[in-house]
């Protein structure tokens, strides 16, 4: 049978971005998605250096793309006391706006990219049909890569879109001076946020919240001076931090942790797959290389070597093998977090041992991908 793509992609962050970069050189690829580039997205903006390599391999090359090299983090408690550690292996403080500018024109140099929302997918085994608000298209096989939530979630029926998710995340851009080496995460009654310097020297400034924390004051400015600024060291940076946006962005309704994908025949990358808790500094690395799992799992069904079936099994493997722990150890952190008698002893703990916290960071934290 004669499809229109080889493969299709629905969604154009990092993660389905990826897949084009790494699947565009061979097959015949179209990804969709309805917003333009560049672009902010709702992001901690530290990306592990444990893809360095593998974005090197197809010309994006990090270091020359941001001055801002982390390689050290300090997290706070409500009441303002620190703990500081080097990170081992490291990353980086890019945006959103430059990091997905680039990977879009390195992937539009080897596929197709249309400015167009998904709004249904359907197995008819052996295609697949893609209908967007504009057209229908058909392939070989759909990758999903839709982000945390969406519209697609709903008509796929997944499990998660059912129950509701209190939390809440903000992200703004600031002029504001603090190191380039470091990522700085902060306690406060409700939630946590991080603060570090992108590639344009603005500090980004991300956190996240319970809605019932929120919605007592139902402004962020509001929320900021009475809830965060009970943490002394945001008190200390919301007084001199300059605004570079006129207003922050927000998304709601965010559903961490893995994210089932039951007998589904399509392959769901990113935080389409699962989504870390922020506090663990790894998202946009994990996407990433979800994408370059699915990449390589498609290799033998595109060859017909595996069947369907069996080609989206030993990616579910593959995605377990390396994200699954990192999640479910995420989750325990933030729990204890969350939880401000734990925050104390956690503290209480890694005052007497030092040497605790770069093992929990590197509990979160993958090792450099191979490519």
């Amino acid at each position: 049978m004669k499809y229109d793509y080889d493969i299709i992609i629905a969604g154009g962050g990092l993660s389905g971005l990826w897949a084009a970069i790494e699947l565009g050189d061979s097959y015949k690829v179209l990804l969709l998605d309805p917003s333009a580039y560049p672009r902010h997205k709702m992001c901690g903006e530290y990306l592990s250096a444990e893809i360095k390599d593998l974005l090197q391999s197809k010309g994006i090359v990090l270091d020359k793309l941001t001055d801002a090299y982390i390689n050290h983090f300090q997290i706070t408690l409500q009441n303002g006391k620190e703990i500081d550690s080097k990170l081992p292996l490291g990353g980086y403080g890019i945006s959103r706006h430059c990091l997905d500018f680039e990977l879009f024109k390195r992937a539009s140099q080897s596929c197709s990219i249309l400015k167009e929302r998904v709004k249904e997918i359907y197995d008819d085994d052996p295609f697949q049909t893609v209908i967007t608000t504009k057209n229908r298209y058909t392939c070989k096989q759909v990758i999903v890569a839709t982000g945390k939530r969406s519209q697609l979630d709903r008509q796929l029926q997944r499990d998660f879109m059912k129950r509701k998710s209190e939390w809440l995340a903000v992200k703004m851009h600031y002029k504001y001076e603090m190191p380039l080496n470091k990522v700085e995460l902060h306690n406060f009654d409700g939630g946590y946020a991080g603060l570090s310097k992108t590639e344009t020297g603005a500090v980004n400034l991300c956190y996240l919240t319970s809605y019932r924390s929120f919605k007592k004051y139902k402004d962020v400015d509001l929320f900021q001076k009475e809830v965060l600024s009970g943490n002394p060291q945001l008190k200390a940076f919301f007084k001199t931090a300059q605004p570079l946006w006129e207003k922050p962005m927000t998304i709601s309704q965010i559903s961490f942790g893995i994210k089932k994908q039951g007998g589904s025949k399509l392959l769901f990358i990113g935080d389409s797959a699962g989504l870390i808790h922020p506090l663990c500094g790894n998202g946009m690395a994990m996407a990433i290389h979800s994408a370059h799992l699915a990449a390589i799992n498609l290799e033998g069904f595109m060859q017909e070597k595996i069947t369907r079936l069996q080609m989206i099994k030993n990616y579910r493997k593959h995605w377990r093998r390396f994200f699954q722990s990192r999640m479910r150890f995420g989750q325990w952190i933030q729990n204890i977090l969350i939880h401000p008698h734990l925050t104390k002893v956690m503290y209480g703990l890694i005052a007497r041992l030092p040497s605790i916290m770069p093992r929990i960071i590197k509990k979160t934290h993958g090792k450099p991908v191979k490519y």
